[in-house]
């Protein structure tokens, strides 16, 4: 994998990441915040839809490897989504 590769794969895991704050509506942290989101919903989403037995729409190719877009943007939206109700503050 090459340093081009590697960004490639950093963006879009951001994007997914941003696209799953986005849906839950919890939002905290930058951009750093939405690559580590978008790698841990890729890890939630692909264990969750292997379980499942579903398939993987739209893998992204980058540097040989497939990376699950939307099981990445799924599992990004349900962790932050846990996340979010177990440190929301009650007024």
């Amino acid at each position: 994998m090459t340093l081009l590769d590697l960004l490639i794969l950093l963006l879009v895991a951001g994007v997914c990441g941003a696209l799953g704050q986005a849906i839950s509506g919890f939002s905290r942290g930058g951009c750093l915040v939405s690559v580590a989101l978008g790698f841990i919903g890729a890890l939630i989403g692909l264990w969750l839809a292997r379980s499942l037995g579903l398939p993987e729409p739209l893998p992204v190719m980058v540097g040989g490897k497939t990376f699950p877009v939307v099981w990445s943007i799924i599992g990004a939206a349900l962790f932050v989504a846990v996340i979010g109700l177990l440190t929301r503050r009650r007024i």
